[in-house]
């Protein structure tokens, strides 16, 4: 599977973006999704994860409350929307594609190419 990534931008604190995954191919439906993030100097890191039909999700606690991912099987787009922003959440944001739920970035097979986003206080 083919996955793009966009939606990202600038943004002020406290302001709020919407990432979308879109993926190619017809078997997105059996795929985990997640986000993961890199901010400059630092290690790739989890954001979220999605189960296959949507119904199990799970935040990295520095998100929880503000982000929710979500997805659209017959659209085969999964989606970040990103509340409350903080200066901290600046990186560039990636979605994956994995066979089991998970956290670990060892468990993503796929990769999309990251979206930019920066938030200024």
């Amino acid at each position: 599977v083919q996955l793009q990534a966009f939606g990202g931008g600038l943004v002020q604190a406290g302001g709020s973006l919407r990432l979308s995954c879109a993926a190619s191919g017809r078997t997105f439906s059996s795929y985990v999704m997640g986000w993961f993030r890199q901010a400059p100097g630092k290690e790739r890191e989890f954001v979220a994860v999605i189960s296959q039909s949507g119904t199990n999700t799970y935040y990295e606690d520095s998100v929880k409350g503000r982000f929710t991912i979500s997805r659209d099987n017959a659209k085969n787009t999964v989606y970040l929307q990103m509340n409350s922003l903080k200066p901290e959440d600046t990186a560039v944001y990636y979605c994956a594609a994995a066979n089991l739920y998970g956290s670990s970035q060892g468990l993503y097979r796929y990769w999309g190419q990251g979206t930019q986003v920066t938030v200024s206080s």
